[in-house]
């Protein structure tokens, strides 16, 4: 059975950074590319990054260009997201997922919190 767990989130100041982690049971993450989203209380899915197959090319939405990277480690069979300069605006359950770019995806994690507060 296919899987995606997500770890890593918390709370944290604005202006901290955080990483998450995104492990993959049941397939190999390297034959797909994976991506990152986030939801926030109230709001729908919203596609936060992607990466290559082979980690090659990357992308980010607008709203974390140059604070979020992505990031996979293939033969751990595990994905990250580096997540600096937090602002409240980042507040919200973030998943892994199987496949580029925004929703609906395949298979998806059950997410992790990360709360940005004062």
């Amino acid at each position: 059975q296919s899987q995606l767990v997500e770890s890593g989130g918390g709370l944290v100041q604005p202006g901290g950074s955080l990483r998450l982690s995104c492990a993959a049971s049941g397939f190999r993450i390297r034959g797909y590319d994976m991506t990152w989203a986030r939801q926030a209380p109230g709001k729908g899915l919203e596609w936060v990054s992607s990466i290559y197959k082979d980690g090659s090319r990357t992308d980010y939405s607008d709203s974390v260009k140059g604070r979020f990277t992505v990031s996979r480690d293939n033969a751990r069979n595990i994905m990250y997201l580096q997540m600096t300069s937090l602002q409240v605006e980042d507040s919200g359950m973030y998943f892994c997922a199987e496949g580029w770019g925004g929703p609906p995806y395949d298979l998806r994690g059950q997410g992790t919190q990360v709360t940005v507060s004062s």
